[in-house]
């Protein structure tokens, strides 16, 4: 019987090509859609799960809050983790580490610049476990001035991971390290990575007021952690208050393994996700899936009026309900078999070059083949019946008598159903269009927006050699001797890194230092800093370097005099906490620059301290402004130029503006996602519109050629094909459009500068959709219209 089923099924597959076409290549579109986003969830929600102890590892963070100001950091005190330790016995380990162990490292006469180091304590190892190719974990980080790799920088620096392991390097010609262990390379799966672990020096003892350092603990049992939680005020009050820190400071646990879609502090160690973005891409799959199958039964259950005829004389013959169910399945079985099929080749298609554009290694085969085929055997049962078995139970029911008549009847429902799938379609597809069109208008917005200053044209690299820093003046000249340079200046960090850090400070209040803290971000920069870098100065004057009182003098931000209510800045003091005898450090602000944006534009614009530097060797990141000719000629003088004054280390550098750009990865990635997904589901929609269009074309071939016969013209007849579907379109656009306003202004309240979701914007998505419905639509009547008419009255 099963047979039977089988030979009829693949008949019937063939004898209806176009719509068996239609159908499989939904499907297969959803499916592989489907499959690919199952793969990218999967990997946002396995970050940091390779850690065998991932359940008891939890991230210290740190959160304070006074009158006027905040933070919300992963840095914490030095002593934070010993502390912990000691103090609770549920802890069974606490390390810490710090990013800032990179630098040149030599070896013979070979430099590679390297900044992705950590320092970090010696039992780092044991709360993360990673695979060693060589050397010991217990003992890789105990002594000093020992160094762990990964195997791609063993093999850069040595050329095998056998010759690395207890080989000497050197960090800038002086810092001896011993590597005592290879590791294989960090996976990207996990919110923090480095090329090589170095142990803190023997020396290396932070005190409480810096909040610096990463601290990660270990429980003993996960049981221990609400009594931990509990204890944490107690350590702050007595380590960290006890300080007469004048401000309410408290600490966090992270579950290591929430950190990449949960956390969005300052100074994370990664570009983390969010769990947003994990539902969102979830429901994007499951609507593109549920779209290819709404496409399946419309047509399918479409089919009625055609097939009555050979439902009813299977009837007649003997075929029962059930019979004719099990055949109808049979039939979804096979197009959806081919359609898995079809998706295997397009998700291995398309995954390469979507790893390319966003990023990632996801692999087809992620989970096995075994396991896969597990799990897809299944799914592909349950797909066949939620989407075969109300089409086969309509099929089956059509009634025997007015079948042998050609009578289908009213079917009022069965018109409603199909007229609600296709409006559920383009919904779905108009919100996905808005969608995108509003996050690449956002995207492009955050680029050219002004940012307070000339990103564009702007060379920034870091001095990495400590004695070319006192240098400083006679490298701008040597620079500047290029036409095309225009301007040279030093700074103490790069902007638009997200990473300059923040500071506490006291200001003057009423002739007096207000003892309350206010928070700014502190920036050092030389006086040729603000004209370089095209920064406008709303009062008071620039540094002057001839001027020696200028070393207790600072520039400060719109933002800053604003915060403060201060309507004249000039003068004001600031206090940059004591010296060691005591005496409070307080330095007068002699201009106000207007507000620029130091962050990218997910941050709103902070208060603001620029000053001179206390030595040279704080201006260690230079930033040259070239004019847009002869770009490459001026870069060949620039790397001569480096070279002469700095011949041992390689230069690497950026532009301003791309710095900016790459803080919106993230955001670019999820707009590239989501543009794929929108185009497949209006791929899919149009399949089903093509199809459904071409069923009732077929319904009323006699009728079009009646009608031509009696002189109706092309755009008479296109018009009587189309206009139910247009009008159905038209409602999704009612539907979609107001809703698509809602979710993406929600959506824009998580950046401090957007654009927004004005009326052009929905018109423009609801054009689009409408357009594309119509050209589908009309392919098809124009085809049916310009038929012969003596053919179509031939029909029976």
């Amino acid at each position: 019987m099963m047979y039977n089923y089988l030979k009829v099924g693949w008949r019937k597959l063939f004898r209806n090509k176009i719509f068996s076409l239609i159908n499989i290549l939904g499907l297969s579109l959803g499916l592989a859609a489907c499959w690919i986003i199952l793969l990218f969830v999967n990997d946002e929600l396995s970050y940091d799960r390779n850690f065998t102890q991932a359940d008891r590892i939890y991230r210290v963070v740190s959160h304070g809050k006074w009158d006027g100001g905040s933070f919300d950091i992963t840095g914490t005190p030095g002593p934070l983790a010993n502390v912990i330790k000691d103090e609770f016995p549920g802890v069974k380990e606490a390390t810490r580490f710090d990013i800032e162990g990179g630098g040149i490292i030599t070896i013979g006469n070979q430099q590679t610049k390297v900044n992705e180091i950590f320092l970090a304590d010696k039992n780092f190892f044991n709360l993360f476990d990673y695979n060693f190719l060589a050397g010991n974990p217990a003992t890789a980080l105990a002594n000093p001035q020992s160094i762990v790799l990964t195997e791609d920088l063993a093999v850069q620096l040595f050329g095998s991971v056998e010759t690395a392991v207890n080989k000497t390097l050197y960090f800038n010609k002086s810092e001896p390290s011993l590597v005592t262990a290879v590791i294989q390379n960090v996976p990207q799966n996990t919110h923090f990575s480095f090329r090589a672990i170095r142990s803190f020096s023997k020396d290396f003892n932070p005190d409480w007021n810096q909040l610096y350092l990463y601290t990660y603990v270990l429980l003993k049992d996960q049981s221990y952690l609400p009594q931990l939680q509990k204890k944490l005020p107690y350590i702050v009050k007595k380590y960290i208050h006890g300080r007469d820190l004048d401000f309410d400071y408290k600490i966090e646990l992270q579950p290591i393994t929430d950190i990449h879609l949960h956390s969005n502090l300052s100074y994370e160690l990664g570009n983390n996700s969010n769990i947003k973005y994990v539902y969102i891409f979830s429901i994007v799959g499951a609507l593109v899936l549920l779209i290819a199958i709404v496409n399946y039964i419309n047509i399918t259950t479409a089919q009625a009026s055609i097939r009555m005829r050979e439902i009813a004389v299977r009837k007649v013959i003997g075929s029962s309900t059930l019979n004719l169910t099990k055949q109808f399945l049979v039939e979804t079985s096979l197009i959806i078999f081919c359609a898995a099929l079809l998706s295997i080749l397009l998700a291995s298609t398309f995954l390469p070059w979507l790893n390319q554009m966003i990023g990632k290694q996801l692999d087809l085969w992620h989970f096995g083949i075994g396991k896969t085929l597990l799990f897809v055997l299944p799914f592909i049962v349950f797909l066949v019946f939620t989407t075969g078995i109300y089409p086969a139970l309509v099929l089956a029911g059509i009634k025997t008598i007015p079948s042998l008549k050609n009578q289908i009847g009213t079917h009022g429902f069965q018109h409603l159903l199909r007229k609600s799938l296709v409006v559920f379609q383009f919904v779905i597809a108009v919100l996905l269009i808005v969608s995108t069109m509003v996050i690449f208008l956002q995207l492009n917005f955050m680029t050219t927006k002004n940012l307070g200053f000339d990103k564009n044209q702007v060379m920034v690299f870091h001095l990495d050699n400590e004695s070319t820093r006192n240098k400083g003046d006679e490298l701008r000249n040597s620079l500047l001797e290029d036409s095309h340079i225009t301007e040279v200046a030093f700074a103490s960090n790069p902007i638009g890194k997200n990473d300059i850090g923040v500071g506490t400070f006291n200001v003057e209040n009423n002739g007096k230092i207000d003892p309350n803290f206010t928070l700014a971000n502190p920036l050092k920069i030389d006086p040729n800093f603000i004209p370089a870098m095209h920064i406008q100065l709303v009062k008071g004057r620039n540094f002057d370097s001839t001027m020696p009182t200028d070393s207790a003098s600072v520039i400060i931000n719109a933002a800053f005099a604003k915060k403060q209510g201060w309507t004249n800045a000039i003068g004001k003091r600031i206090e940059f906490g004591r010296d060691t005898t005591g005496k409070s450090i307080l330095k007068s602000v002699i201009g106000v620059v207007g507000d620029f944006h130091i962050y990218s534009l997910q941050h709103k614009i902070e208060p603001l301290i620029l000053e001179l530097p206390a030595n040279k060797m704080e201006m260690d990141n230079i930033y040259i402004r070239m004019k847009s000719t002869n770009v490459d000629h001026t870069i060949s003088h620039i790397k001569k130029v480096y070279s002469k004054y700095v011949p041992d280390y390689p230069l690497e550098y950026t532009f301003l503006d791309k710095t900016f750009e790459q803080q919106y990865n993230s955001e670019i990635k999820q707009g590239q996602i989501l543009l794929i997904f929108a185009l497949l589901s209006i791929v899919i929609a149009c399949l089903g519109l093509f199809g459904v269009i071409t069923f009732a074309i077929q319904l009323r071939i006699k009728e079009i050629g009646i009608r031509k016969t009696l002189g109706a013209t092309l755009s008479n007849l296109v018009y009587l094909l189309c206009s139910d579907m247009v009008k159905l379109v038209g409602i999704a656009l009612l539907i979609a459009l107001p809703l698509g306003w809602l979710l993406m202004n929600q959506w824009l309240q998580e950046f401090a500068y957007r654009i927004s979701v004005s009326w052009w914007i929905l018109v423009g998505a609801g054009i689009i959709a409408l357009v594309i419905a119509i050209l589908t639509l009309c392919t098809r009547a124009i085809a049916a219209a310009k038929a012969n008419p003596v053919d179509s009255l031939k029909v029976e």
